[in-house]
This record gives structure tokens, C-alpha cells and sequence, in this order.
């Protein structure tokens, strides 16, 4: 199959996916399109909402659909590196045996991953960024696709750990989850206190979905749309000369390479799954706000003055 038939059989299967996870998630559409996006484009996302609002209803729904492994890590504070990465045991015969521990999934969900200290933090970013881990010397791959959305709680932060700047680097999106609307609260409540039940059926397969990372990577780009991501990005960094008044006055650091590097892959991934083979302006400008919003470090005047991360991004457009 040609590279424009196997994106339009990409488009084909995505639109199935989401009829599929719609069965047991209501509403939320932004918020499963942008994580979607992260795995097609083969990154990891935060998820910031208050408790009570299905992430993890919402991410086993799709690790399922998408034929994955799930697993879900509660990171706690006194959660040690080796709870999550597993550990070696001395077996019958008296050989040390490694058993794996819940890193060793397609899809990990890290549940309020700044409540965990950061020697068990710094564990998991690093088998996000290898896809692999050291154990005892000893050398681990990490099943592919690997994918982790870890979630953070926006309103306690007492006895909580918050990442550093080069961490949230790491990921991809950061994705706020919003409460739903009336009617979908109603709908959720409907379906919540019946015994009714909804299977999902799998529409990928991780083969598929490794190929189809891929193919999005070979996706060619204009140079005018990489130029525009990469002076986007450049504009955040107040130091800069192409730095706007709101950002001087603002922020006190701004993207890295590594935010012009996603916003590209992430704008070729939405292309495609809003039919077109190749991103242009409004695709870069239509994942900014995700891709942008925990790479962006506001200063105390714009807290005083009650100016949002969001505002600040828009103003680049």
C-alpha cells in the first residue's frame, strides 16, 4: 500500500477508535483527540484535572481499543524506584531472578506523579526518555509502543513534589481536563448507575500502530510551516530579539528545541487525522497551546496581574 493510502487507512481506523472509546467515555473529545495525537506521534502526556473526572476510566478505555497493555502505578510518597521498575529475588536454585514491575506495559498510567519523591519521579522519566531501564547492572527493554500519561492533581500541593523544568520537558502535551458540561454529566450519571455495559473493540493492533508512527514521521512539512513552529517557540525565550512586550514583561523562560520539535510532529499527526497529508499553520497553531503550556515558565508579575499561560501563547499567533 502507498504511503497516502496507508494515511487515509490511518483516518479510516482513527474515526472507528473514537466511536469505539465514545461507548464508555462521555464527551472529552479535546482531551482524547490531543492524547491520541501524543501516541501517534509516538510522545507521552500530563494530564492536569482535579480527581473524579475518569482518566483512568478514560486511558484503560483506550489501552483497549488500541490493543495495548495497560497498567496503572498510584505514586505515593514513600513509593521506592524498585516498586515501579521491579527488582531482582533469589530463586530456588539460588540464581537471582528479575520480576518485572508495573513499568513493563505498553501504557502506563502514573497516577499524581508529583506525590512520589524524586528519586522515584527521576525512575520513570528515565524509562520514558530510553524506553528501557537498569536494574542491578542489568539492561531492560521496554515493550514498543511505550506511552505514559502521568497525571498531576492542580489544586493540592501540599506534601507534594512538582516536577523540574527539564522533566515536564519530557513530555509531549499537557492536557487540562475540564469538568463536563450539564448534559454530559447527565449522560455520565445514566450511564454510571445502570448495569449496563459497554464492550470496547480493538481497532489496532501495536504493529499497526509502530508502522503508522512511522509513516506520520515521513509525512513531509514546508519549510515556511518548520519556520514558523521554530520562530513560534522562539518568541517564548524573553531574552530573545524576537521576543514580543507580554513576554518580556511576562515570562521568565521560555520553549526549548525540544517544544519545535513536537510542535511539528504533533501539527503532522492532526493533519491527518483531519484529512490532509501534509500540516500547514493552523495545524501548528491548533496543538500550540498543549505542546507550549508547561514549557513556559511564568514570573510573579504575571500571577499578580492574573495572566494565563494560555494568553500568553495566543498572543504568538
Amino acid at each position: 500500500m502507498s504511503d497516502v493510502g496507508s494515511l487515509k487507512e490511518l483516518l479510516k481506523k482513527y474515526q472507528t477508535l473514537k466511536q469505539e472509546i465514545s461507548k464508555v467515555i462521555v464527551g472529552q473529545d479535546a482531551v482524547i483527540e490531543q492524547i491520541l495525537i501524543s501516541i501517534f506521534s509516538g510522545g507521552h502526556s500530563l494530564l492536569v484535572g482535579v480527581p473524579g473526572l475518569a482518566k483512568t476510566l478514560m486511558v484503560n478505555t483506550i489501552s483497549k481499543a488500541l490493543g495495548l497493555d495497560f497498567k496503572r502505578i498510584q505514586f505515593t510518597p514513600d513509593l521506592m524506584p524498585s516498586d515501579i521498575l521491579g527488582s531482582e529475588i533469589l530463586d530456588n536454585d539460588r540464581q537471582f531472578k528479575f520480576i518485572k514491575g508495573p513499568i513493563f506495559s505498553n501504557i502506563i498510567l502514573a497516577d499524581e506523579i508529583n506525590r512520589t519523591p524524586p528519586k522515584t519521579q527521576a525512575a520513570l522519566l528515565e524509562a520514558m526518555q530510553e524506553r528501557s531501564v537498569t536494574v542491578a547492572g542489568h539492561h531492560y527493554k521496554l515493550d514498543a509502543p511505550y506511552f505514559v500519561l502521568a497525571t498531576q492533581n492542580p489544586i493540592e500541593q501540599e506534601g507534594t513534589y512538582p516536577l523540574p523544568e527539564a522533566q515536564l520537558d519530557r513530555f509531549m502535551f499537557s492536557i487540562n481536563l475540564t469538568y463536563p458540561s450539564f448534559d454530559e454529566e447527565v449522560k455520565v450519571v445514566k450511564l454510571t448507575t445502570s448495569n449496563a455495559q459497554s464492550e470496547v473493540e480493538v481497532v489496532f493492533s501495536a504493529k499497526e500502530i509502530l508502522e503508522f508512527q512511522t509513516l506520520i514521521r515521513k509525512i513531509p512539512v514546508a519549510d515556511n510551516v518548520i519556520e514558523y513552529a521554530v520562530k513560534m517557540v522562539g518568541k517564548t525565550r524573553p531574552n530573545s530579539s524576537e521576543a514580543l512586550p507580554l513576554i518580556k514583561q511576562y515570562v521568565d523562560w521560555g520553549a526549548g528545541p525540544r517544544a519545535s520539535q513536537n510542535l511539528i510532529l504533533a501539527a503532522k499527526t492532526f493533519s491527518v487525522i483531519k484529512g490532509k497529508f501534509s500540516p500547514d499553520i493552523e495545524d501548528v497553531q491548533a496543538v500550540a497551546v498543549s505542546i507550549l503550556r508547561h514549557r513556559i515558565i511564568k514570573n510573579y508579575k504575571a500571577e499578580a496581574d492574573g495572566i494565563s499561560v494560555e494568553t500568553i501563547i495566543e498572543s504568538l499567533f
